[in-house]
């Protein structure tokens, strides 16, 4: 798996080690183990069906005085899509839904940050997500997981978001009408994503754990 990230979002995470006069921070590693962007979509409408992405890429970084300044981008590796399914794998990345060969990538860029609240540590993150050639502006439900120092000289921070689109806004349009009527593959897809970040504070921030 091949994934960068910068990221703090552990709002109550600060006030809780005592570090209220911490400085903005950035995480240059992630977790691979610990990190993962799965999205849900419903199918004949009486199940829901879920996939990942195993390769994706992310820079986020965040002040902890100022979350509203919280910023960053992601990258996702179309073909590395898996439902556990080979040959609907495939479907997914023809030009049927994704098209992986011509637009290999789906991307999000932030944008602004709202509704920062404090006592549950989440917030919303604005941003453009593009799928195919199509960009739209989609707000993500942010939750922070605290900030922690581990027994490798990292410090982590923990961050859940989720947010839900339509992929016929993306040009991602593939359907069957099923005789009693609705479609195959609905058309609201759930997203939901999990970073665990690191930075790297002492000596032994060069090793990594194994588990």
């Amino acid at each position: 798996m091949s994934v960068h990230k910068r990221f703090g979002l552990g709002i109550m995470g600060l006030l809780l080690v005592g570090w209220v006069g911490a400085v903005a921070a950035e995480y240059p590693q992630i977790d691979p183990a610990h990190s993962e962007v799965l999205f849900k979509v419903t199918h004949m409408g009486v199940n829901t069906v879920t996939g990942r992405f195993d390769s994706f890429q992310a820079n986020f970084e965040v002040d902890p005085q100022h979350i509203e300044n919280t910023k960053g981008s992601a990258t996702i590796d179309v073909k590395s899509i898996n439902t556990s399914n080979p040959k609907r794998d495939n479907h997914l990345r023809s030009d049927d839904f994704f098209n992986a060969e011509q637009f290999p990538q789906i991307k999000f860029v932030s944008k602004s940050v709202k509704n920062v609240n404090m006592a549950d540590s989440t917030c919303d993150l604005v941003g453009d997500l593009t799928m195919r050639d199509v960009t739209k502006e989609i707000v993500l439900k942010i939750k922070g997981g605290g900030i922690i120092k581990d027994g490798w000289g990292n410090e982590r921070a923990a961050f859940t978001a989720k947010g839900t689109i339509n992929r016929f806004d993306f040009n991602l349009k593939w359907n069957k009408l099923l005789e009693a009527g609705g479609l195959v593959v609905g058309p609201e897809v759930q997203l939901e994503l999990a970073f665990e970040g690191l930075r790297p504070t002492g000596d032994k921030a060069a090793e990594k754990p194994k588990k």
